[in-house]
């Protein structure tokens, strides 16, 4: 069975995420949940797909339901909560703007690549 970390890196993958990474920050001090896991899309439908794809893949399989989503009207960067993971899915340009991956440098980063 799977579990949340991997449904929701397949969802964004199936979604076309790009440059899909899971912080862990289990280990840092005021962390507000276990993993982040980032991404990033073309456009603000693709954030939006992707946002949809893993709320859709999640409540399938783990019969799970997200805690609250942020961001879905506009597009540019959505946050989705689930207690011990936060997704968040920008526009390219935000997530380069934004530079979560720098603001938690010292959590364990995990890339994921998978073939086309």
């Amino acid at each position: 069975m799977a579990n949340l970390l991997e449904t929701i890196v397949e969802a964004i993958d199936d979604k076309k995420g790009q440059n899909i990474i899971s912080l862990d920050l289990t280990e840092l001090d005021g962390a507000i949940a276990e993993h982040f896991v980032i991404t990033s899309a073309d456009s603000n439908v693709q954030v939006g797909a992707i946002a949809d794809g893993v709320e859709e893949a999640v409540e399938k399989m783990l019969k799970r339901r997200v805690i609250r989503v942020e961001g879905k009207q506009v597009g540019e960067w959505v946050v989705m909560d689930y207690g011990e993971i936060m997704v968040h899915i920008f526009q390219t340009e935000k997530r380069d703007f934004y530079a979560l991956e720098d603001l938690w440098a010292d959590a364990d980063l995990t890339r994921y690549q998978f073939d086309e």
